[in-house]
């Protein structure tokens, strides 16, 4: 084995047991492409709504989050997010608990239905419930005659965004807990802890920098869904009307102050997200290295 390091650490060998074969100039070329991709794509456009909120002075800009829709609007953001998050936290760690540590009939189909919402469009998602709990469905009778609204109400914007978003956390735990496996939980049960133990003390921790990475991205998400919102919302404004359904109103009705003032908001948001996304990815990437150490 130390010949083999000696053999591999001669410079010479190296460069030609390497899988890249490309010379300095052609990396050059695709990191500038890469980055340049990203600064059109991404960083100008995002550049672009601070430099339009701010266009006609601060002033204006907090008197536009000071309006009273757009105070709604955020109230109601905040509020959905504060409903589907957590929910989705205890699905996800539920779903990837029995995926990771059972194994049962129908694993892979409940694995599919986790990664249906990556692959339906969110409008078609807010559609279903459109037809689910809308007036000419088969609910829609029974839910208006008990006085009980979904759609066109808090309750179908919540429904909605859990769709959109409750793949995230249990896609970022299955994968971990499986590479942890069972070991951890058998030893503490071996020695008599309870299953709340074990999951508390024993399991919880292990998969805790990839439980708030998952629940970082499901509430970024959840902030700025669009289309399944809009489906259900029936743009009440003061009412039902998120965040990024009160940008489109107010820049469809010329309003561009008000438009960027709350889209800065977001792009705040995804600057925030961004930021914890790194450092937790640091963190994390420590954690998998550290359990695949042991």
């Amino acid at each position: 084995m130390a010949d083999l390091r000696g053999y591999y650490d001669n410079p010479e060998v190296a460069e030609a047991a390497s899988p890249i074969t490309e010379g300095p100039f052609a990396r050059l070329a695709l990191m500038l492409t890469a980055f340049a991709f990203l600064g059109i794509f991404l960083l100008l456009p995002l550049i672009v709504v601070f430099i339009e909120a701010f266009a006609k002075g601060t002033e204006t800009y907090f008197s536009a989050l000071a309006d009273s829709d757009t105070v709604s609007a955020i109230r109601l953001t905040l509020l959905v997010a504060a409903i589907s998050v957590p929910l989705n936290m205890a699905f996800g760690v539920a779903a990837a608990w029995a995926i990771a540590k059972f194994e049962f009939k129908g694993k892979a189909f409940l694995i599919t239905l986790i990664d249906l919402p990556f692959s339906v469009s969110p409008v078609i998602s807010g559609l279903v419930y459109v037809l689910l709990f809308g007036a000419g469905s088969l609910l829609g009778p029974w839910l208006k005659a008990h006085g009980i609204e979904i759609l066109f109400a808090v309750p179908g914007i919540v429904l909605a965004t859990i769709f959109v978003t409750f793949p995230f956390v249990a896609r970022e735990l299955i994968p971990l807990m499986q590479e942890q496996g069972t070991g951890d939980e058998e030893a503490a049960l071996s020695l008599g802890a309870s299953g709340w133990q074990t999951f508390w003390y024993v399991t919880l921790p292990n998969i805790k920098w990839g439980l708030l990475y998952g629940v970082l991205l499901c509430n970024a998400r959840a902030m700025g869904e669009f289309g399944a919102v809009s489906v259900v919302s029936g743009h009440i404004r003061g009412l039902t009307n998120t965040m990024p359904l009160h940008v489109e109103i107010l820049y469809n009705e010329y309003n561009a102050a008000g438009a960027f003032a709350v889209a800065s908001l977001l792009a705040g948001l995804a600057l925030v997200t961004l930021v914890l996304k790194t450092l937790l990815e640091m963190r994390y990437g420590h954690a998998i290295a550290a359990n695949r150490g042991h």
